[in-house]
């Protein structure tokens, strides 16, 4: 370590969250595939307990002498009156002990405190049967959904299902509304319909409870003319079924052996219609907004099902008018987090409605690569940005959801991958929808300050402003739903092996578009999974190369390290490349880094 302190260390406040293994203590290996952990199954007093895993101090001859081990073992079983005897060694080093039978838990009870009055004992645990309660879908479409998983620009959503999957959640698509699909059915409940027009609607009459979309397609010139007498559209279009593939991205059903996974596949969708042939009425959306949220409109039923999160993917240029903002605000009033589309024009999003409202997350959209992608609004009313996709040169590179084959009817099911910031925008509902799964109390403001907070820096380029930066769900729901403090986060969330007794690893983060140094209260999260956190050295490194030690080894048995620290960095330069320094310096146990961020 360089002791010539250009900057200054001094712990002002240290969070932890021992995060203890639960079942068999086996060491959390990182995994290229999104493949989001098992966890256990609630246990009952009357599981029964088979096999003990035990681990030893790295001092102890149990520690690596499998006889040894096996002398323990009996000696501990014949003082609590079982027969115990050594099964196999795991890979972390710890013992697996078998317990000649099932014991029940009192029985069981007995001979772990055998092991835990022993010093030489790190711990046990009873070897638990795990259930999977968040698998990498069966989905055969998942793997084409790379705005979920991929490391580069996706939103990193398998690492949030281990802690909430929508379930109990409402979110409420304010668009075209609903065409039947049978990767959405299970999810869907009863909306409406509050296009007024019946031109408009092409269902034949006016608002009524039927939100199923009959379609949208248009001749040309059939809405009219634009500012220079040109048709609007200006040639024949085809339906779009816009809400039934905004409905997909955010809930289509997981581990039903067919199509595409949904962000929070347990979430309910309640589709809303309020646009048709030549789009929507602001008038319509004003009541689509408050009904959706739980307030009456005047002649409409109160809605059974209130929403608690509604996404709108739609939009309109001259900036957010008063009606809207007044029936937006209402609505956060009621609870519900509002997420909008920033726009399609490559222009400010301050100038279009509803992108440009308060009380609001607003949406831009990313390409595979992370960059902006090319049409995406901008400017400083987006506060996050979420994978959009561009369909070309390749239609792998947008954004695969639930759709309809047909042109000018209703055809059959099918899936389609779509571009645009309507994509982006239900990325982050169904981040929010997964978010209020996880932590019911949190309200809007909450859920957009996390949101932001758990950013990460676009691995891309933006011109003109895309908010916090791209949009992570494992980070947004690795806190249980808490709300970190700090205004502009820079996260790293790729998994580093940490080597058991070996050499140091690092894992690095960028920090651009900072002015001066960094500040005096630096706060630096950590997020390590280990068997043993006693047994890691952690060290930040600054980008001029200046270090100073975060954690000291210690006799610390306790599983995996959720932690904050702050420090004073004041005395170097906040932009650069920033590394978490970790080292494990004694044997037996084993882990990874799996995020860690700094907060300005």
């Amino acid at each position: 370590m360089n002791r010539s302190r250009p900057f200054r260390i001094s712990v002002l406040a240290v969070t932890t969250t021992a995060l203890l293994a639960t079942g068999a203590a086996t060491s959390a290996a990182a995994t290229p595939s999104p493949q989001p952990a098992a966890s256990a199954a609630p246990s009952t007093a009357d599981t029964p307990v088979e096999r003990l895993i035990v681990g030893y101090k790295s001092r102890a001859a149990e520690a690596a002498s499998d006889s040894a081990a096996d002398k323990d073992a009996r000696a501990k079983g014949e003082k609590a009156g079982e027969s115990v005897g050594f099964d196999r060694r795991l890979g972390t080093g710890a013992a697996l002990l078998d317990l000649g039978g099932k014991l029940d838990e009192g029985e069981a009870a007995d001979v772990m405190e055998a092991f835990r009055s022993d010093p030489d004992v790190a711990y046990v645990v009873p070897d638990t049967r795990m259930y999977a309660t968040a698998v990498s879908p069966n989905d055969p479409e998942y793997s084409h959904q790379w705005d979920l998983f991929e490391s580069t620009a996706g939103m990193n959503v398998p690492a949030a299902w281990g802690k909430a999957t929508g379930q109990g959640v409402n979110v409420a698509v304010i668009d075209t509304g609903y065409v039947a699909h049978s990767d959405l059915a299970v999810n869907v409940v009863s909306g409406y319909d509050f296009i007024s027009d019946p031109f408009i609607s092409q269902d034949g009459g006016g608002r009524d409870g039927n939100a199923a979309d009959p379609g949208d397609w248009m001749n040309r010139g059939e809405c009219g003319v634009d500012e220079d007498g040109l048709p609007v559209p200006g040639q024949n279009t085809d339906n779009s079924w816009h809400g039934t593939h905004v409905a997909g991205t955010i809930a289509a059903a997981a581990n039903n052996g067919k199509g595409v996974t949904g962000i929070a596949y347990d979430a309910t969708i309640q589709p809303v219609r309020v646009l048709g042939k030549c789009g929507g009425l602001t008038s319509d959306i004003i009541d689509a907004i408050t009904w959706a949220s739980g307030g009456s409109v005047q002649g409409v039923a109160n809605n059974p099902h209130p929403a608690d999160v509604i996404n709108m993917s739609l939009g309109g240029e001259g900036g957010c008018d008063s009606g809207t903002q007044s029936a937006i605000n209402a609505a956060v009033g009621r609870g519900t987090t509002i997420v909008v589309a920033a726009g399609n024009d490559n222009a400010n999003a301050a100038y279009f409605n509803p992108a440009g409202c308060g009380n609001v997350i607003t949406v831009a959209a990313s390409d595979r690569q992370g960059n902006r992608a090319y049409y995406s609004n901008y400017g400083s009313v987006v506060d996050i940005t979420a994978p959009g996709g561009e369909t070309s040169p390749s239609s792998s590179n947008g954004i695969l959801s639930t759709l309809n084959s047909g042109a000018r009817s209703i055809g059959s099911e099918n899936y389609v991958a779509y571009q645009g910031t309507s994509m982006a925008a239900p990325h982050v509902a169904g981040l929010a929808a997964l978010m209020v799964d996880a932590d019911p109390s949190l309200t809007p403001a909450q859920i957009e300050s996390t949101i932001k907070s758990k950013a990460r820096t676009l691995p891309g380029s933006c011109s003109g402003g895309c908010g916090a930066g791209l949009a992570d769900a494992g980070a947004a729901l690795g806190s249980g739903g808490t709300t970190p403090t700090g205004s502009n986060v820079f996260r790293n969330t790729a998994d580093v092996s940490i080597p058991d007794n070996g050499s140091w690893v690092t894992s690095s983060v960028a920090v651009t578009g900072r002015s001066g140094n960094a500040p005096s209260s630096l706060k630096i999260d950590v997020d390590i999974k280990h068997t043993y956190r006693g047994d890691l050295i952690i060290e930040i490194v600054a980008p001029n190369g200046s270090s100073a030690r975060l954690k000291e080894a210690s006799g610390d048995s306790t599983a995996n390290l959720l932690t904050t620290y702050t420090v004073d960095a004041s005395g170097v330069a906040a932009n650069g490349t920033w590394k978490l320094r970790v080292s494990d310096v004694y044997a037996g146990d084993t882990g990874y880094i799996d995020s860690w961020g700094l907060t300005f």
